[in-house]
């Protein structure tokens, strides 16, 4: 029986190979907010690896006065056709369609970029998220921003895409048809008739411009989920309108309200949360209208987007956050090769690094957005070598798997009886257990290359020698930094070392996942907690999405949080802990008086294996980085005595994330 997700569909004339989609989202590779050479590769490697459509943007903005907050394309400067029409044509040559998304973000954004033109919106409602209070726009705005939304479908089609789509949540055009958002009291406002009036203007101009021969859809937020917003009954009536005039040809089910970062992770949900949750809600859409169903929300195994089809759920099931972890997943589908696939784990770093870096990256693929230097399929060497890994984190794992796709012979070494280093100790906590899944995955792969794995194996420069390494590849990872002997570290808390009782103070000094998840099971303990930094804001280091779920755990445990404080000093005081804790902003010390102190200051590098190997190696340690950043293979030698190359990787190097362990081994390795 032929696989659901492989059966052909059709939107209107637009064929389309099968039933998978990447959903329109903005990963920010743009350049001045043009779909240059990074943007377009990205999608590009989609179509290779066999999706049926790819949906760019998210979303295109069409007017300067909605200012890009998400890196947006703009679809406003004529200057995008041209680079629309490379992205589309390559796209296009590779069997899959092209559409993108326009919008206008109205409140959702800020004034203080780009051209600093006023943010528009129905009415002057500040959105939590970005803070920014909106000028309430007048009736030449709205004249004005009905036709930018014409013109740039207009410049769309000329770029050769198959379509556009509307985008109606949390943005511009559903701010003036929900009453949360529009509290106008002219004829733009009040009753539902005059809050759909721009919308529909918006969308009949779309339409009027771009012809019948065109697809247009919305994603929309039919159930915006919040008390006097618009419901599900709601909803639907705006989508049947929309249909009954021919405005649209598909509609993507949008359930919920994007303007805190509590709501929008139940809209785009991250690990720890449950999968596909408004899977049934797209489901009873479809039975509400003919038109082509489209839904994406944490559907990122491809189980789940089979049951999608094959219950009637969906026309077509959006796999985004899955395809940024593994762009040929329909690929293995049809090669038979399910199994490899690799899965997304819901670390949501995609989407957190937009905001905190201005880029979208996988946790754990890091030729994700790097397609001009970074392969997603690792070519074989046309010369074998004997490869040795020491250390079974991801990195380590990372460097084996891509060694081992060269065709080298590899043995990776570790001194615990199980791989997966840190994450193993970050998957502790059970509502991040879902980040095994690199883990794991990358087990598979490497038994799938024949690595030969060798665990509870502690090595010494002696114990290598004897497997006549030509290169060895360090990953013994980092030890916690810790304070003396009356403290113990966010490690012990996360590894079940210690259980934390009483009044406990954990100080925070590095504002990453480690030292929050450990005071997330210490607050769900029912001890008694202070978080103390030194920053000026909680976990720094961890994005707006992923801080949602720390917060509620804090919130619900009533945890003490202490921005701007150092820990200076712990000294023990009748059978406790007294802790003085200060600033640099001043001279003023106080106290505290609990039972444990918690640290979490980094890590420190264990790579005293690396030193004492470093004089045998023909690089003496020394890296290329002009190669590394380019791309290309290291060949410096340093030392023409010496017997082999050597590297070290991830927090062996410096105190970093697993992205950087994962870059590290993927770009060492895949031309070795």
């Amino acid at each position: 029986m032929e696989d659901p997700l492989l059966q052909p569909f059709s939107i209107r004339h637009l064929e389309l190979r099968n039933r998978v989609f990447s959903s329109s989202h903005e990963p920010a590779y743009g350049e001045d907010g043009m779909p240059t050479d990074r943007y377009r590769l990205y999608h590009v490697e989609k179509a290779k690896g066999g999706v049926a459509m790819t949906m760019t943007a998210g979303g295109a903005i069409v007017s300067a006065d909605s200012p890009p907050a998400f890196g947006n394309l703009h679809a406003y400067d004529d200057a995008i056709v041209p680079w629309i029409r490379r992205l589309t044509d390559e796209v296009h040559e590779h069997g899959a369609a092209a559409m993108i998304q326009l919008t206008h973000l109205g409140r959702r954004t800020s004034y203080g970029q780009a051209d600093w033109l006023p943010v528009v919106a129905p009415s002057p409602i500040r959105e939590a998220a970005h803070r920014t209070i909106p000028k309430e726009a007048e009736e030449w705005d709205i004249e004005r921003i009905i036709e930018q939304f014409a013109d740039a479908a207009e410049r769309m089609k000329e770029g050769g895409m198959d379509g556009v789509e509307v985008e109606a949540y949390g943005h511009l055009i559903d701010q003036f048809w929900s009453p949360l958002t529009n509290t106008r009291d002219d004829e733009f406002g009040g009753s539902f008739e005059n809050r759909m009036k721009v919308p529909l203007a918006i969308y009949r101009a779309v339409r009027e411009r771009v012809g019948d021969d065109f697809i247009v859809g919305t994603r929309i937020a039919i159930d915006e989920t919040k008390a006097g917003g618009i419901d599900a009954d709601l909803g639907m009536t705006i989508v049947k309108q929309l249909e009954s005039e021919g405005l649209i040809d598909f509609v993507n089910v949008i359930r919920g309200y994007i303007a805190t970062d509590v709501d929008l992770t139940e809209v785009i949900p991250i690990h720890g949360m449950p999968s596909a949750p408004h899977l049934d809600f797209a489901g009873r859409v479809r039975e509400a209208t003919d038109l082509p169903v489209l839904h994406a929300s944490k559907i990122d195994d491809v189980a789940t987007a089979r049951h999608a089809i094959t219950e009637g759920k969906l026309d077509m099931v959006g796999m985004t956050r899955a395809h940024i972890a593994d762009p040929h997943i329909v690929r293995k589908l049809t090669e038979g090769r399910e199994a490899e696939i690799r899965p997304c784990v819901g670390a949501t770093y995609c989407l957190d690094r937009i905001y905190e870096a201005g880029e979208a990256l996988c946790l754990h693929n890091a030729a994700t957005s790097r397609e001009a230097t970074m392969p997603h399929i690792v070519m074989p060497s046309p010369a074998k070598k004997r490869v040795v890994v020491v250390g079974a984190g991801p990195g380590g794992m990372e460097a084996a798997r891509v060694a081992g796709e060269r065709g080298h012979d590899v043995t990776l070494l570790e001194a615990m009886p199980w791989t997966g280093g840190q994450v193993r100790l970050a998957a502790r906590n059970k509502r991040r257990r879902d980040l095994m899944g690199m883990i794991e995955w990358r087990d598979a792969e490497l038994k799938r290359l024949g690595v030969d794995v060798r665990l509870d194996t502690f090595v010494s420069a002696g114990d290598l020698a004897t497997l006549e390494p030509d290169v060895v590849v360090i990953a013994t990872g980092g030890l916690p930094i810790g304070n003396d002997e009356r403290t113990f570290t966010s490690w012990d808390v996360l590894g079940g070392d210690v259980t934390p009782t009483g009044d406990v103070l954990l100080f925070d000094d590095a504002g990453t996942h480690s030292s929050l998840s450990a005071a997330e099971m210490i607050a769900e303990s029912g001890a008694r907690l202070e978080i103390v930094t030194p920053e000026r804001m909680l976990g720094i280091e961890v994005g707006g999405m992923n801080h949602v779920p720390y917060a509620r755990a804090f919130n619900e445990a009533d945890v003490r949080i202490t921005l701007n404080q150092k820990m200076m000093s712990v000294q023990p005081e009748l059978g406790r802990l007294c802790v003085e804790i200060g600033s640099d902003h001043s001279r003023h010390r106080s106290a505290r008086h609990v039972d444990y102190v918690i640290t979490d200051s980094g890590t420190a590098v264990n790579a005293d294996l690396y030193f004492e190997l470093k004089p045998n190696s023909t690089n003496l340690g020394a890296v290329d980085y002009g190669a590394l950043t380019e791309g290309r293979a290291q060949s410096l030698v340093r030392n023409e005595a010496g017997s082999y190359q050597l590297f070290r990787i991830g927090d062996a190097v410096a105190s970093r994330n697993i992205h950087a362990a994962i870059y590290d081994g993927l770009r060492l390795m895949k031309d070795l």
